[in-house]
């Protein structure tokens, strides 16, 4: 049985989701994480996940439960089809370091950016 959040905050202008689990167990997810490790077909893929990249400026605008085993997040950039379930999201809190180098080392490996423009100069270049 998943663990659930004590206390849940959408903080819009740090750009973060705030999870706290106990007194002295909270979480702060920044909305670029969020975004890029979304639980959704369209970063997950079909079998192989699609990186995504261009994503530092990305917010949530809003966060709803979807029945009792997860949270529908909503970004800035649209994006609102992915679950995040309680255990995807304690997973994300207790792996949060791990899976940001790994991704930021993804991006290096395919010469991708977390900055949108300098994805753009790259593509025009």
């Amino acid at each position: 049985m998943p663990r659930l959040p004590t206390a849940i905050n959408l903080h819009k202008a740090s750009k973060t989701l705030g999870l706290t689990y106990g007194p002295d167990e909270s979480y702060q997810l920044p909305a670029e994480f969020l975004r890029v490790h979304s639980p959704s077909a369209e970063v997950q893929g079909h079998g192989s996940p699609i990186l995504q990249y261009g994503k530092i400026n990305v917010g949530l605008t809003g966060l709803e439960p979807a029945g009792q085993y997860a949270l529908k997040l909503t970004f800035d950039d649209g994006h609102d089809s992915g679950l995040f379930t309680w255990e995807y999201l304690e997973q994300l809190c207790l792996r949060q370091e791990q899976l940001w180098a790994d991704y930021l080392d993804e991006l290096r490996k395919a010469g991708k950016s977390r900055d949108p423009a300098e994805t753009v100069i790259k593509l025009m270049l």
